[in-house]
């Protein structure tokens, strides 16, 4: 039996590429869709579906005929930055398992939630393996070779299609893994970049990507100015991120099926070896 999802989010970009790559892997497209309270529409046309938009405002009166219909079905989530915790709130209040793509909101209070009520949940900044291959690596040189870049001065720039609300998730992690190392930088000081003009002149965006890139560069220089390290990572569309998601909704399954589910990031999907 297929594994049945409702992506929350359309019809923004996120929402549908998710949704198309969940039923291109073979998944049960839920048609409805949490939104928000702004987008007109009361439905959209996505991977040759009819989704019913729900908004905060009908949810609660709507979602028991939802999961009259889909009682095993897990939710994706890439809506609004603000939605973040009232939609977690809302997943474990109706038992839904769900994997949150959308970065920002209050991540502690996010993460409490979800193990105060042991809830079957894969949350992360990215959903990209490779990435989340590359903040492993950051956690292993943070745990084994702390003082590694002692003296050392970071810098942190990421830029991303102007429509995004909020600092990389990603990148606040990676900082927040270099501040185990001693570094004296804070979330606060990651420089944001949303100008277009400067995001392919400076950053090197192609023109035909600025709708939709996720540019970081992470900098550390000594104390002197003659040693500098850089890292990378760089990517185009937003596919990577779908192929991803689709991959921990389907750990997700499996663990709910094994009776072992529990909240999990993307390096406990990574470790699985389910990732494709």
């Amino acid at each position: 039996m297929s594994v049945q999802v409702m992506v929350n989010g359309i019809p923004g970009n996120m929402g549908r590429i998710v949704a198309e790559t969940c039923v291109a892997r073979g998944l049960e497209l839920v048609p409805y869709s949490l939104t928000g309270e702004i987008i007109v529409e009361n439905e959209a046309e996505v991977a040759g579906k009819t989704i019913q938009l729900l908004k905060p405002s009908n949810r609660e009166a709507r979602i028991g005929e939802v999961l009259a219909k889909y009682p095993n079905m897990i939710c994706i989530d890439y809506t609004h930055p603000t939605a973040v915790n009232d939609n977690a709130a809302f997943y474990v209040k109706h038992k839904i398992p769900f994997v949150m793509g959308t970065t920002g909101g209050d991540r502690e209070a996010l993460a409490k939630l979800v193990a105060d009520a042991n809830h079957p949940s894969v949350i992360a900044p990215n959903m990209a393996k490779q990435i989340v291959a590359f903040q492993m690596m950051i956690e292993f040189l943070a745990k084994e070779f702390p003082t590694a870049f002692e003296g050392y001065k970071l810098s942190v720039v990421e830029s991303h299609q102007k429509t995004k609300a909020d600092t990389s998730g990603t990148a606040r992690a990676v900082v927040g893994t270099f501040q185990k190392m001693g570094f004296d930088y804070t979330p606060d000081d990651i420089e944001k970049v949303r100008n277009e003009k400067e995001q392919m002149e400076r950053m090197h965006v192609p023109e035909e990507y600025l709708g939709g890139h996720a540019f970081h560069t992470y900098s550390l220089d000594s104390a002197d100015g003659t040693v500098h390290f850089e890292f990378q990572h760089n990517v185009c569309g937003r596919k990577i991120y779908a192929e991803g998601t689709v991959d921990a909704v389907n750990f997700l399954a499996d663990q709910i099926a094994a009776g072992t589910a529990k909240p999990f990031n993307m390096m406990d999907v990574l470790r699985s070896g389910k990732m494709r």
